[in-house]
Formats: structure tokens, sequence, C-alpha cells
């Protein structure tokens, strides 16, 4: 098989994997967010997403309170992955500037999994690559894993041949509001403006 298609594959698996979790959650009549989903999705998502600590690009210890300030578009990946963590970061960027020609800010976050490669300078810079407000998170392999099983997403690294091994990870976006924590996950075929579309509804529906 070649590399690209395991990558493609991988994506696949991981991508079933995260749907089934988020569509077991369960419906609730009280959602306030209800007229902002597309799809049969839980309310208050009370399943997904939660406290972590991890490191910044500066190299100093954050938490979830600390980096979710205002609406937050949370993607897992890493800045060696070749081709769907660029694609899918640059979607987030470009939302995040639509939703800002709205008068609505919002801040895209990257989160490593691959903590032994992506030190704070690495994932800083490939944030700011990105996006001057995209904040970079890293750490420890407990405090990334920690991090990961909070917003059920899955990684596992290949066997490192050398230092350009690939790591299969689940490819959702995640929309988090403060104080109010996760409303939605955004798949990879999610265009730019639909998901502005669809962050502008939570944001006005939670009175951001």
């Amino acid at each position: 098989m070649s590399r690209l298609a395991a990558i493609s594959a991988s994506v696949a698996v991981v991508a079933l994997i995260g749907a089934t979790a988020y569509m077991t959650l369960g419906n609730s009549s009280d959602d306030p967010f209800e007229q902002c989903r597309t799809g049969a999705v839980a309310g208050g998502g009370a399943a997904i997403g939660g406290p972590f600590t991890l490191v910044n690009s500066e190299g100093q210890t954050v938490t979830d309170v600390d980096v979710i300030t205002e609406p937050s578009l949370i993607y897992f990946g890493y800045t060696f992955c070749p081709d769907v963590c660029p694609f899918d970061s640059a979607r987030n960027s470009e939302a995040v500037d639509l939703l800002a020609e709205r008068g609505i800010s919002t801040t895209p976050v990257f989160i490593s999994i691959d903590p032994e490669r992506d030190t704070p300078e690495v994932v800083g810079e490939f944030a700011y690559n990105n996006h001057e407000k995209m904040i970079g998170l890293t750490g420890s392999p407990e405090q990334v894993k920690a991090a990961s099983q909070t917003y059920r997403t899955y990684f596992k690294a290949q066997p490192a041949e050398d230092e350009y091994y690939l790591v299969d990870h689940s490819t959702f976006t995640y929309l988090v509001l403060p104080e109010v924590g996760f409303v939605e996950f955004f798949r990879r075929e999610t265009t730019p403006e639909q998901m502005a579309d669809q962050v502008a509804c939570f944001a006005k529906a939670a009175g951001k």
C-alpha cells in the first residue's frame, strides 16, 4: 500500500470512529443550539471536551481556561503531517478570517499529538505560519494523551524507521465556547464558508 493510500485509509477509519462516538451522545430537547446544528447531534456534547493542561509556544504550562477565551476551533494534528493537517489548518484559518469580517472573533487552536518532535518552538512556528491568532500547543506524552482522551480523538504513531514517521489521527475540528464547552464538530469536507456560517450561529445563540 502506498503512503498516500495508507494515510487515506487511516483518515477514513478514525473519521468513522469519531462520528460513531459523536452520534451516540443522544439528543436533548433543551439544546439551546439546536437551530445551529446540521445533523443529528447531542445537546451540550457532555461526553466530549473538558479540562486540559498543555504547553504553549513560549514553553508555559496553560489550561483550557487560559486558551479558550472566545469561540475556538480546536484541531488535533502534528506539524510533520504531509497533507491533511496543513489543509485542515488552512481551512480553519480561512473560516476565522471570514468570521472576523462579520465582527465575530474566534481563535484557531492546534494541539500536537506528536510531542516527541513538536517542541513548543516548532508547534508555535507552525501555528503562526497558518494564522497570527492560531495557538499552538504541545506537552508531555502524558499531557497530550490526556487532552486527546478528553476530546475523544484517536492517534497512533506508525513504526519509526526514521525521523519522518507518520502518525495516524482523527481529523475533526471542534467548536468550543468559553463557559459552555464543546458544541459542534466539523468534518474535513466542511468548507470555510459552511464552518463560518455555523460558528456564527453558535456564537449568536451563546451571546458571544
